[in-house]
């Protein structure tokens, strides 16, 4: 799941536009913390993810690599 994570995080960002740290920023955390979820070291809890998520416009699910759908369908 780390690695999966850490791809489709990287992937939502740069399609965003955004850097690590504006992506941290945004996301109510250090840049120290979002840049170790992108080099797998570290694995956000259920509430950051949620968090995250929400920021790109995206499931769980879907950065989580369960489903290649980005939207759960509304």
């Amino acid at each position: 799941m780390k690695e999966i994570l850490a791809k489709r995080l990287k992937q939502c960002r740069t399609e965003k536009g955004l850097t690590q740290r504006e992506t941290a920023i945004y996301c109510d955390m250090t840049e120290k913390t979002y840049q170790n979820y992108e080099l797998m070291t570290r694995e956000p809890k259920l509430e950051i993810l949620l968090r995250i998520a929400d920021f790109f416009d995206v499931s769980i699910d879907y950065l989580i690599g369960r489903t290649d759908k980005k939207q759960v369908n509304k």
